[in-house]
């Protein structure tokens, strides 16, 4: 780590079933990139989510992030490897 603190975290929201589709990921992911962004010095936010939870990438990309690429074989579960969506924000990205 340098003496300018970390330069990337990585971020995830889960929420229980019947919080869904109501926007509280997409409220989640942008408050807690305001905090960072207010309170540290990180320059970089990541979040990654599996190709087919739509749902996530899409209150990621109102919240903000900008999608980077599918990275293949990311992940396991239930038996077989998942491909992966990662996104991004950057300190730069935020609005004056």
């Amino acid at each position: 780590m340098s003496s300018r603190g970390y330069y990337y975290w990585n971020v995830g929201v889960a929420l229980l079933p019947e919080a869904r589709g109501q926007g509280y990921g997409t409220q989640a992911h942008r408050a807690l990139a305001r905090y960072l962004f207010a309170h540290t010095t990180v320059q970089r936010i990541e979040a990654a989510t599996e190709v087919g939870n739509v749902a996530e990438q899409r209150a990621l990309e109102k919240a903000g992030f900008t999608r980077e690429g599918v990275l293949r074989s990311t992940g396991w579960r239930d038996g077989a490897y998942r491909d992966g969506v990662w996104y991004s924000m950057l300190r730069a990205d935020q609005p004056g």
